[in-house]
Formats: structure tokens, sequence, C-alpha cells
């Protein structure tokens, strides 16, 4: 099993191992060739010695064949005898069944040397055509890598490249695919990236519009006897621009993922919330046996994350129900190692369809926009936030009626 592997994985086994069973293929054909070229040409054999003996065993003569003897002849002998005498012994020819034919000679295309090159072309050509389709079922993985590298190259990221067999043209295939998919996404988050970035701006050059307009307005009416009014008009409008230029910084930076936000550290979350629940007056709901809540963090985004989620619950819950500031409620919880951070109003609610859209950037409910405050960055700036950090926002329905924004964050580990 284990050769059988290495041999699966290791291209230059293969190819190393198809050639030399090739060429011992080769060399033993031609081996043989040789020697059948080398019976043809061999030289005539020594003529034949025949000794004569009398009854006492004593030699009393000796002789050769006669030379110049043709396949299917008999054998003649000149015998010498010691007395000067001589004899010519001759032997017939082997009797050959009535079927037989006498052997004839071979053709010409088949005598030396021409028989030896035949028998090599044909040698030469049953091993090209043996090696031929190993060789060529590599060579043709590593062509579509090379279609695929190219396509690749050439803008189409989609390209991938099919993975056949574990050698090394198998990992390198798989390798591509891997780079080719992270690049991929990648560029896809940049797209988004920037699509993000164009949207922002855009809409944050229509939000910019309105209280510029307001403030154009009352420098106008600066003269009027109701200018302490519009004073402080312009007043309310410069900080809402300065909140939309903080908050529409904030958002670029948490979309550059490569920006340094603050240093990481433990972060105590019912410290935070009750901080922040005491600044806007909403009640902290926490149980006296509840454990401490500890997730690692920026501090200073953290408070961000729930100051939002209470201004908003202030903006959208008192208009709801006939609700009040009273109406708000942080709840904090521990569950399956994460922190549950619950806001909850009295509000009108959200309606199932908008609960996603709603952490969109510059987006308003339908009906919202001329609503006092909010420029519409404040959840989408939650969900980046969260995000950051590992976790989830989401919003459901408070019973006896409003909304809940729940965030879910990872406690610190120990």
């Amino acid at each position: 099993m284990a050769l059988f592997t290495a041999f699966s994985r290791r291209l230059y086994l293969r190819i190393w191992l198809a050639v030399v069973a090739g060429v011992a293929v080769l060399t033993l054909v031609v081996g043989w060739a040789w020697r059948v070229a080398a019976e043809h040409n061999q030289p005539p054999p020594t003529p034949r010695e025949v000794m004569v003996r009398n009854a006492a065993g004593e030699l009393i003569g000796t002789g050769q064949a006669r030379p110049g003897r043709q396949p299917g002849q008999g054998l003649e002998f000149t015998v010498q005898l010691t007395s000067g005498e001589t004899l010519q012994l001759q032997l017939p020819p082997r009797q050959r069944r009535p079927d037989a034919h006498p052997p004839g000679p071979p053709p010409p295309w088949a005598r030396p040397p021409y028989g030896f090159l035949w028998l090599l072309a044909v040698v030469g050509l049953a091993v090209a055509l043996g090696v031929y389709p190993i060789v060529r079922r590599l060579t043709q993985r590593l062509e579509a890598l090379q279609r695929g590298v190219q396509g690749w190259g050439e803008g189409d990221l989609s390209v991938r490249v099919p993975v056949t067999g574990q050698d090394e043209v198998a990992d390198l295939a798989r390798r591509f695919n891997a780079a080719a998919e992270r690049i991929e996404g990648l560029m896809a988050a940049q797209q988004a990236l920037l699509a993000s970035q164009k949207s922002l701006l855009a809409n944050a050059s229509h939000e910019l519009r309105s209280p510029l307009a307001r403030i154009r307005m009352g420098l106008e009416l600066m003269g009027t006897p109701a200018s302490p009014v519009f004073r402080e008009e312009i007043e309310r409008n410069i900080a809402e621009l300065d909140q939309l230029v903080d908050e529409i910084l904030l958002a670029s930076r948490l979309d550059a993922r490569e920006v340094d936000l603050g240093t990481i550290e433990a972060v105590d979350l019912v410290g935070l919330a009750a901080e922040e629940s005491a600044r806007s007056g909403a009640e902290l709901d926490l149980a006296p046996e509840a454990p401490a809540l500890v997730v690692d963090g920026v501090a200073k985004l953290l408070r961000r994350l729930i100051r939002n989620l209470l201004e908003n619950a202030r903006r959208y819950g008192a208009q709801g129900q006939g609700g009040a500031d009273g109406d708000i409620v942080v709840q904090l919880a521990a569950r399956d190692g994460r922190a549950l951070l619950r806001v909850c109003d009295r509000g009108p609610g959200v309606p199932p369809a908008q609960r996603e859209r709603i952490f969109e950037p510059f987006y308003r409910l339908p009906g919202a926009s001329e609503r006092a405050g909010g420029v519409g960055l404040g959840l989408a700036l939650v969900k980046s936030i969260a995000a950051r950090h590992g976790g989830t926002v989401a919003c459901e329905d408070r019973e006896g009626g409003g909304a809940c924004f729940t965030v879910s964050l990872p406690l610190r580990a120990g």
C-alpha cells in the first residue's frame, strides 16, 4: 500500500518507471534480434571429419566431408586408407514426411541486415505506442492547468482547474484553485467595500444638504427679532453636522479592516451598560446573581455601541404608544459562552421585512426621515462594531409592544 501510494503521488516515479520499462523491453528485443542476425551472418561450419577403423580397432584411414553441400543434400566423405586406397563414403539425406516442404531461402526483406532493421523499427514503434498514453495523460493535465492559469491571468477569476489523481500535478491544481478562490473572495470584498464607500459618500452628501440649508437660512434671518430662536437652530444643526461627520468617519474606519481602532483589552460590559443607562435615564435590568460579563474589545467602540442603541430607543421609542424614556430597559445576560445585551423600547416596533435593512447605512423606516435627530448611521455603526468584536446584532418584537435590539458578543476566555 505504501509503495502504491508513493507511486500514485510521485509524477517523476511514474515517468521514470515508464521510460525504464520501455528501455528494458527495447533492450531485450534488440538483444534477441542481434542474436538472430548473428546466427544468419556466422561463417560456414568447418568440414566434418570421419575416421575408419578395422575390427581390431586400428585406424586404417581418415577423410573429410566434401565442401559445397547444399541444404537437403546428403553427406559425402573422401576416405584415404593407410594402404593407399581411396574410398567414397556417402550418407543419404534424411527422409522427410510426404507433406513436408523443403525450406526455401528467406524473403529479401528478412535477409541480413534488413531483417534486423525491420525488427528494430517494429519494436521501437511498439514501445512508442505503449508509452504514449501514459505520457499523454500526464501532459493533458498539465495543459489543463496551463489553460486555467492563462484564463485566470486574463481576468476570469472564476476559472478553476479540474483535480484528478494525487500526485504533484493534482496538488498544484488544488493549490491554484485555493489561491484563485481566496483572491476572488478578496476581489469581491474589495468591490463590495468600494460600493459601500460610494453609497456612503452619496448618502452623506445628501444628508449634509439639509443642515447646511437650515444654517444658511438661519444666517439670513439673524437680523430679525426672532434671532435667538434662529441662533439655537443654527447651533442644533451644527451639532447635527458634527455628529454626521463623526459617524461617517467612524463608519469608514470600521469598513477598512486594516485600520487600528484602539487597543484590545478586557472590557466590563456591565459597567459600560450601567454608565450609559444612568446617562440616558434607562432602566438597567441585571439579576443580582448574574456573573461578570467581560469581553475582549475596544472600550470606546463598545461604549459607542451601547450609546447608539440607547439613543435610537429614546428617539423612536418615546414616539410610540405614548412611551417615555423610562420605558427603555437594558438587559444583560450570559448564555452559551456569549454575552447578551438587549435594549428594549415601547416604540412602534420594526416590521419584519425591515429588520435587516435598518442596519444599512442611511436607511430609515418609511415616514421616519422627518423625525428629530438621527442621520441613519446609528444602527449601521452598531452592526459594524459588533462584527469587529466577533458578534452579531438582531431586532425582534418586545412583548407588550415595541422593539428589542439584541447584541451577542463572545465572552472573554478564562
